[in-house]
């Protein structure tokens, strides 16, 4: 008899053909799939003729399907959960079911595959070593400005989703935000017929797609370029440092008081030697 488990099961974005050989088997194996939408998931299985039953986990039963969920696995059954696309978790519903099936002490296991934000990420040209997933903006513009002035300053590439019915909104408030040259990718309908891939300035993007209806039509992931690195100056002192070296210099001589100044703070005793000078 199977171990029971609870699989993560990563769904296409948008083209079937990205369901992985391992996934189709597993859902065709397990005794139960939970789905964030029963006829969304009921298309999928029936495009790959997939049998198990299905149960629907949305973030108003979370709660409940949990302990469904768990008595079926005390039942030695296995259940796959999936998303409507993606993969589950990312900006979906599961969390709550995840924690409290692994608190049951039962194993969850995850089946990798597509997400939207990662393979937008793959092909944006921007830099990939670094980045901050932020999923769905808050739908409140004075929220959504709070939420970009937070990120102002990270230097990572940023990475949203939007929707259809926002996404003019959003760009309008991160140029307002973020200012209008900075460069950002927006990734539109991912894996589908009309993948669309657009790079420049916030503000090039902006008017783009104001000049073309059927460009705000469809599912997005904006990536922003982070913000340039601050390079520290070289001249600067700290306050900390020249409190240091002022309470130094009420008892020694400056060259004195600027070494162990620099011994204590690790600025470089010419630059509090200048300091001193400069203002004595």
């Amino acid at each position: 008899m199977a171990e029971p488990v609870l699989y993560v099961i990563a769904t296409p974005i948008g083209n079937l053909g990205d369901l992985s050989a391992r996934a189709v088997s597993l859902l065709g194996e397990v005794d139960l799939i939970a789905a964030e939408d029963t006829r969304h998931t009921g298309r999928l299985l029936a495009y790959f003729n997939i049998k198990s039953t299905l149960i629907s986990v949305h973030d108003h039963n979370e709660v409940a399907r949990a302990e469904m969920i768990i008595d079926q696995l005390s039942q030695g059954k296995r259940v796959a959960l999936v998303s409507d696309a993606g993969t589950p978790l990312i900006s979906d519903p599961g969390y709550a079911l995840v924690r409290r099936v692994r608190e049951a002490g039962y194993q969850v296991s995850p089946v990798p595959g597509c997400c939207a934000f990662v393979a937008a990420l793959s092909a944006a040209g921007l830099p990939s070593d670094r980045f901050m997933f932020i999923g769905f903006l808050p739908a409140r513009r004075q929220a959504r400005l709070k939420s970009l002035e937070e990120l102002v300053g990270q230097s990572c590439t940023l990475v949203f989703y939007e929707s259809t019915h926002r996404i003019l909104d959003s760009l309008q408030d991160m140029i307002e935000v973020f200012g209008p040259a900075r460069e950002a990718v927006v990734a539109r309908e991912l894996t589908k017929t009309f993948e669309t891939f657009r790079q420049g300035a916030l503000a090039e993007l902006l008017a783009w797609m104001q000049a073309d209806s059927n460009q705000q039509k469809g599912e997005f992931v904006v990536l922003v370029r982070g913000a340039e690195p601050v390079v520290p100056d070289d001249k600067s002192v700290d306050p900390r440092s020249e409190a240091v070296l002022r309470l130094l210099a009420d008892e020694l001589p400056p060259k004195k008081a600027a070494a162990l100044a620099a011994q204590i703070t690790g600025v470089h005793k010419k630059r509090l030697y200048e300091l001193l000078l400069q203002r004595s």
